[in-house]
């Protein structure tokens, strides 16, 4: 009999938190992962949020007569002690720092998105601190835990913990899940009967080739989508990528490529957006406010559908899978951010990246991909080369590395303007960037 396992989730008053909820409920009546206690963490600010959504927890545990711990918390290191996972979902700033790094690069002409570009360089500022003393815990309390990470830019967080720390690190992302159920959708069947060979970085991964029951279906797939078949993510505007792009690349781009293979169009329609009905952090705090209102309901005792909506379909259930494919050393195929280690070999192997590997009880190992295609190689070694800085620039406090990452980005490229979004990034946010509190702007 395989003792109870415990896992903490730090940032556990999110809205997405049903949805694990409902995975580790399934995977605790199947019988296949015996959890015995969940921590819910957060901070004091985000108290209320963690007792509504916790309440709901403990509600759709009694209801299925799961058998698990719920413990809502405020003190980390308590439910880090002795964890067999950590999984990682919180946002530092909130969802106002959220607007705000959208609403910076704007001013200047430039896409404000919250996980590319200068947005998601402001995220990473501010969330690498914090998840570097989240580890320094862990090797303190839990050095043998599995550190699940899926709070963004999850490829670049993912990087940090495997260059500074000494905990294993697993970085997930629900686009390539969102991709293959995409291609399921396509065909009406059930999603296990779709896999995909991924090669790439955390938003900006490419689908290589395209299998319905072991069968090669990359042409069929493309032509679809070449034909008028949408292929996107709520969170994302729904802009049309060339056909002739799409025919010319190949392979299958993630729908986070239309902010580089559609920069201006898409910049038009996020100032429209942005203008009209708010930017996508604004829509986004609404339908929180909304969630939160249905998750306060004493009756409620299920995920609500109205989760659906939020954008972040499927990042829990590749969570759940992920720590059963581990804990029962399943050597399944998955899609998850790992490091190089020479499976792509035009980039460092030190770095992460985003790919299939078979994932069992020694974590994740990349199935090997090689040389990529010339086209996808200029634009990866590009956006890696800014993740390199942007890491640097959050670990040492580096203004310099800080301006170099946002120069060479693609959405900026320009290094006057990269300047002006830099600081106003630090002065806007400097509460929550302790590395740059020296810094004179």
């Amino acid at each position: 009999m395989k003792k109870g396992i415990k896992i903490a989730t730090i940032g556990g008053g999110s809205s997405y938190t049903p949805e694990i909820i409902e995975g580790f409920i399934n995977k605790k009546l199947s019988g296949e992962l015996p959890l015995e206690d969940l921590y819910l963490v957060d901070i004091e600010e985000g108290k209320e949020k963690l007792e509504i959504v916790g309440n709901l927890a403990k509600r759709m545990v009694s209801k299925a007569e799961a058998d698990i711990n719920i413990h809502l918390t405020f003190d980390r290191r308590e439910a880090l002690k002795d964890a067999d996972f950590v999984t990682t979902q919180f946002r530092v700033g909130m969802m106002e720092a959220r607007i705000r790094d959208e609403k910076i690069p704007l001013r200047y002409n430039l896409l404000g998105q919250e996980t590319t570009g200068a947005g998601g360089f402001a995220k990473a500022q501010r969330t690498i601190p914090v998840i570097l003393d989240i580890c320094r815990d862990m090797e303190e309390l839990c050095p043998d835990a599995w550190l699940i990470n899926f709070t963004n830019p999850s490829g670049i967080i993912t990087e940090a913990v495997l260059k500074h720390t000494k905990i294993k690190v697993i970085g997930l992302c629900n686009v390539p899940i969102g991709m293959v159920n995409m291609v399921a959708e396509l065909y009406g069947v059930e999603a296990d009967r779709i896999s995909i060979d991924f090669a790439g970085l955390n938003h900006l991964v490419w689908g290589r080739k395209i299998y319905k029951d072991g069968i090669d279906v990359t042409e069929e797939v493309l032509d679809n989508i070449v034909k008028g078949n949408s292929f996107n993510m709520k969170n994302i505007p729904d802009v049309d990528l060339s056909k002739d792009l799409i025919s010319a690349l190949g392979v299958l781009p993630c729908p986070y490529h239309r902010y580089y293979y559609l920069s201006e169009t898409m910049l038009k329609n996020t100032l429209k957006d942005s203008e009209e009905k708010g930017t996508r952090g604004e829509v986004v705090r609404k339908l929180e406010n909304d969630l939160f209102e249905l998750y306060k309901d004493p009756d409620l005792n299920i995920k609500p559908p109205q989760l659906a909506k939020r954008g972040g379909a499927h990042y829990s259930e590749a969570a759940v899978n992920l720590i059963n494919s581990i804990y029962n050393d399943k050597k399944d195929i998955q899609y998850v951010n790992v490091r190089n280690n020479g499976t792509i070999l035009d980039i460092p192997e030190d770095t992460a990246i985003e790919c299939s590997c078979v994932i069992g009880k020694n974590g994740a190992k990349p199935i090997h991909i090689g040389h990529l295609e010339t086209s996808m190689r200029g634009l990866l070694q590009v956006v890696k080369a800014y993740e390199e800085l942007t890491i640097e620039a959050a670990v040492k406090g580096d203004y310099s590395a800080a301006l170099r990452a946002l120069a060479i980005h693609p959405l900026v490229n320009d290094s006057i303007k990269a300047k002006k979004v830099l600081d106003d990034i630090i002065r806007e946010n400097i509460e929550y960037l302790p590395q740059f509190k020296d810094l004179n702007l």
